[in-house]
Order: structure tokens, then C-alpha cells, then sequence
């Protein structure tokens, strides 16, 4: 028989002890319900994701033309961070959320109106302006191809199809803010399958139409943008918020959405221009280093895109309106909650991709053209990466605290000291560690950047943090070393696992990790951890 709400609320013994988040409606139950639903949405993406390039590596391997292809997709994505997701979506959830608080319905659509005209008009001007400098952009993202003119003209011919990939994810993003905001969470996860789709679908049955097979995949960009544009029309109009464009720069939400947009472009401009640096100091190095760069970034996005993307998602727009009503105590508990469930969740996953890089790798995409000897390549680079993880993830909640205040300046001085750290440590590591080297670059620049953002919040009083993080960390960190050194133990040499056959790979892949997830949250379970020390903040 299901338990009522009132045998838990009138049993002061029971109450001490059970989520709060499962007794009362208005508490905590809608953050880590709306967490998990992104989580859960943003899973689908991944495997989907998994899929996608578990059939890129077996068609295309680590070869020239997949380099190319990485290179002119990475460009649109680039600038989509910039404009799209990043800097306009920090600057634009935190005033949305502040309309939503302060005015009435009729002014949010036609703020919104507003926006998506101004927006799109300036996405039409860069998409414009992408194709006819095509060749310039080609060489400021990967100059060394410059010496190789194949991937050269190669990469220009992709990116003429991809680059309108831009106008069309903007628009995405810019729809997906407005169902965040209105706690709308699961289809602006879930719309990323679609591009997975697409470009699956151009693989296996557009490629061998090519005299490029490779020219597929860009196709397959082009028309993945648009389905996801299109698929999440329906449900503004749902919540009667459909955008109806029309040019709004005198709006003063507008003004206010551009004012904050200058540092958080600024901003998010660091921080891609981290990757840009990285594609630089790549494109010099031997062919299928790019592929290899790519192949093992996107398995280190998967615990990061999974829990990360989500678990910000869904904390900036509770951040934003717990400042607007200065809830201080629940803004604080907020961030506190995401920083403990970012370290519960990053730690484990940064240990076991590092201790499994090579078994991960040769189970997953060791087929066709994808050999050992890029298994082995590919596995010294997400080992580097995994270093950085935990930091990754802490920085997607720590610039929260941020953006929610509408403070983009802060952040953004990071971002430029760890791009600097990044680029000096690129020029020192490329030459020993070559490729793995600007992975480690990046790991230990993402590092200092987190570790920065937790000091200044935490001296500016913005973030108290709650009691018992001296018995969390312990935790975590014991239940981290066991869990390192039995899957340590029994992974065996991996030596092996390059020459086993499929199923027997994935068998043990699928035992290492069971055991390792058992050991890791047995320990935490036993050396004291229960629900209550991550329970969830009061939300409403």
C-alpha cells in the first residue's frame, strides 16, 4: 500500500531522517526531478552520440578526411558556443527569468518576440558572413593544414555546408532557454538525438552517394540543425510563448540581454578560443591527431554532457529567480547541493575513464578502420582529459553563481587567466606528450579555473557552504581509492583487450563497471554517506 504524505509529515521520528523532497511538493522534489529528467533526456543524446561515432570511426577511421570534417564542424559549434549557447543564453535565462517574476505574460512574449528577431538577424549577418570567408576561417582554426592543401580544400568544401549549421542551432538554443526558464526541461534535452540521426543516417546511407563519402556528414549537419529548430516549435506554442520576430533594439530587455551579452561574449570567447588554440596547435601534428583529440573529448562529454549540461541547466534558472526574490540562504543551499552532486558524480567517472581508457576505447570503437594503434593513441588523450572532468563539470554550476546575479565580468577574468595558463602549457606539453599533451593542457587550465571561481564566491559571501564537507570529501575520496585500485586490479593488461573478440570485450567492460559503481557507492554507503547529507534543497 503506497505511503501518504501525512504518515511521514506526523511522525516527528520518521520526519528527522526522510527526504525532505519526498514529503512535501513545494521542497526540493522539483530540482532533482527536473535534474534527473535532463539527466535521463541528455543520456538518450550521449548513447545516441556513442552510436554516432562508434559508426564514424568504423567508416572513416582517424583518417584525413574525418580531420577535415572535424575541423569545419567544430567551427559552426565554436561560434554557436559564443553566440548561441553561451553568451546569449547567460545573459538572456537570467533576464527572462526576471520578466517572468516582475511582469505580466503579454510583456514576456513580446520581449521574446523581440529577441528572436534581433537574434536572428544578426545569425543571418555571421552565417553570410561565414561563407564568403570561408578560406580565412579555415586557416585561423587549423593553419597547419595550410601545408597539406587535400585537408585544406577539403575542410573549406564542409564548411560551406556546415556553417549554416550555426543560424539554425542558435535559434535551438534560444528555444530551449525559453522551456528551461519555464521548467520546460525534457525536449530541449532530448533534441540533440535528432542531429545524431542525421548524421548516422548520412554515414551509412548518404556517403556512399559521394565521390566524398566523407561530404555526407556535413549534409547530415546541415539537416540536423533544422530538424532540431523545427521539433521544438510545437511546445513554445504549448506554453503560448511561439516567437513572432520582430527587430526589438530599443526594447529595454533587449538592451539589458546586449549589455550583459558584451563580457559573457567576452567570456565564452576565452573559453572557446581554448579549443580554437588547441586546433591550432593540432593541425601541426600527424595526421589522425585531430581524429584521435575528437574521438577521445567526446567519450569525456559523456559524464559531462550526461550530469554536467544538466545539472546547470536546470540550477541557473533556480539560481536566477532565488536572486530576483534575494533568497540568499536558499541561493546559497542551491549551489551548495550542485557542488556536492557535481564532486559525488565527476569524481568516480574522471577515475574510472582514466583507469579504463583503453579498455573503453578498444570496446567501443575498435572495428573497421579504427585500429590499435588508435585505440592506444586515442586512450593517452582521455586519459589526460579525464584528469580535468571533475573540473569540468564544477565550472558548468560554479559560473552559475554567477550568470544568476547577472555578474559576467568575474567569470569572464577566469576564463582569461586559464586561457593563458592553457596556451603556455600547449607550447611546453606538445612536443613530449604530443596530442595527449593539449588534453592535459586543458585538464589542468579547467582546474585552476574551477578552483578560482569556488574561492571568489566563497569570499564575496556568495556561497556559504553547509556543514560536513570535511566528512563528504573524505568520503568521496576513500570510496574513489578502492574503487580505483579493484578496477585497477582487474582490468589486467590491457594488452589483451585489443586482441579479444567483441563480445568479449564488452563482457568485461560491462563487469569492471558494475563492480566498480557497487564498490564505489558501497563505500560511501559504508563509511557513513546516507541521502540526507545530498539531499536537495527548499525550491519552489
Amino acid at each position: 500500500m503506497p505511503r501518504r504524505q501525512g504518515d511521514v509529515k506526523n511522525n516527528p521520528k520518521r520526519l528527522a531522517s526522510f527526504p525532505a523532497f519526498l514529503y512535501d511538493g513545494q521542497m526540493s522534489k522539483k530540482l532533482i526531478k527536473s535534474t534527473v529528467l535532463v539527466s535521463s533526456m541528455t543520456l538518450i543524446s550521449r548513447i545516441m552520440g556513442f552510436v554516432r561515432d562508434i559508426i564514424f570511426a568504423n567508416v572513416f577511421g582517424a583518417s584525413l578526411g574525418f580531420d577535415a570534417f572535424v575541423v569545419a564542424f567544430k567551427i559552426p559549434n565554436f561560434f554557436r558556443r559564443v553566440f548561441g549557447e553561451g553568451a546569449f543564453s547567460q545573459a538572456f535565462v537570467p533576464v527572462l527569468a526576471e520578466f517572468r517574476e516582475k511582469n505580466s505574460h503579454e510583456e514576456a512574449q513580446d520581449f521574446i518576440n523581440r529577441i528572436a528577431g534581433t537574434l536572428g538577424l544578426a545569425l543571418m549577418g555571421l552565417v553570410v558572413l561565414g561563407e564568403i570567408l570561408a578560406p580565412v576561417i579555415i586557416i585561423v582554426f587549423a593553419p597547419g593544414f595550410l601545408h597539406h592543401p587535400e585537408r585544406f580544400d577539403l575542410s573549406e568544401k564542409l564548411l560551406h555546408y556546415t556553417f549554416p549549421y550555426l543560424l539554425f542551432i542558435s535559434l535551438t538554443a534560444f528555444s530551449g532557454a525559453i522551456l528551461n526558464t519555464f521548467s520546460r526541461f525534457a525536449i530541449p534535452a532530448v533534441t540533440p538525438v535528432l542531429l545524431n540521426v542525421c548524421l548516422i543516417i548520412a554515414a551509412l546511407w548518404l556517403a556512399p552517394y559521394f565521390q566524398e563519402p566523407i561530404m555526407a556528414l556535413s549534409v547530415g549537419v546541415f539537416l540536423g540543425g533544422v530538424v532540431q529548430l523545427v521539433v521544438q516549435l510545437p511546445f513554445l506554442k504549448e506554453i503560448d510563448l511561439f516567437p513572432r520576430p520582430k527587430l526589438g533594439f530599443n526594447h529595454p530587455g533587449v538592451r539589458k540581454v546586449l549589455r550583459l551579452m558584451l563580457p559573457a561574449l567576452f567570456g565564452v570567447s576565452v573559453a572557446q578560443i581554448g579549443i580554437v588554440v588547441d586546433n591550432f596547435f593540432a593541425s601541426f601534428l600527424r595526421v589522425g591527431s585531430i581524429s584521435w583529440l575528437y574521438y577521445s573529448d567526446r567519450l569525456t562529454y559523456l559524464p559531462l554532457g550526461v550530469f554536467g549540461v544538466a545539472l546547470a541547466t536546470v540550477v541557473l534558472p533556480y539560481l536566477s529567480r532565488q536572486s530576483v526574490r534575494q533568497s540568499e540562504k536558499e541561493y546559497s543551499e542551491t549551489l551548495d547541493w550542485g557542488i556536492r552532486c557535481a564532486l559525488l558524480i565527476g569524481m568516480p567517472a574522471a577515475v574510472g575513464l582514466f583507469i579504463l581508457a583503453r579498455p573503453i576505447l578498444s570496446t567501443l570503437i575498435q572495428h573497421g578502420r579504427f585500429t590499435p594503434f588508435d585505440v592506444e593513441m586515442s586512450a593517452r588523450s582521455l586519459m589526460a582529459f579525464s584528469v580535468g572532468l571533475p573540473a569540468f563539470i564544477l565550472i558548468k554550476v560554479l559560473v552559475s553563481g554567477f550568470y544568476s546575479r547577472q555578474n559576467i565580468r568575474t567569470p569572464v577574468k577566469i576564463a582569461a587567466l586559464a586561457l593563458v595558463i592553457n596556451v603556455v602549457l600547449n607550447a611546453i606539453l606538445i612536443k613530449p606528450l604530443a596530442h595527449a599533451g593539449l588534453a592535459l593542457a586543458t585538464s589542468v587550465a579547467s582546474t585552476v579555473n574551477a578552483l578560482l571561481l569556488i574561492i571568489l564566491l566563497v569570499r564575496r559571501n556568495i556561497f556559504r557552504p553547509n556543514g560536513g564537507w570535511k566528512k563528504f570529501g573524505a568520503r568521496i575520496v576513500l570510496a574513489n581509492g578502492i574503487m580505483l585500485g579493484l578496477m585497477g586490479w582487474m582490468r589486467g593488461d590491457v594488452a589483451h583487450w585489443t586482441n579479444w573478440g567483441l563480445w568479449t570485450r564488452v563482457s568485461h567492460l560491462i563487469i569492471l563497471i558494475s563492480l566498480g559503481l557497487l564498490v564505489y557507492f558501497g563505500m560511501l554507503f559504508f563509511s557513513g554517506m546516507r541521502w540526507r547529507d545530498i539531499q536537495p534543497p527548499i525550491v519552489d
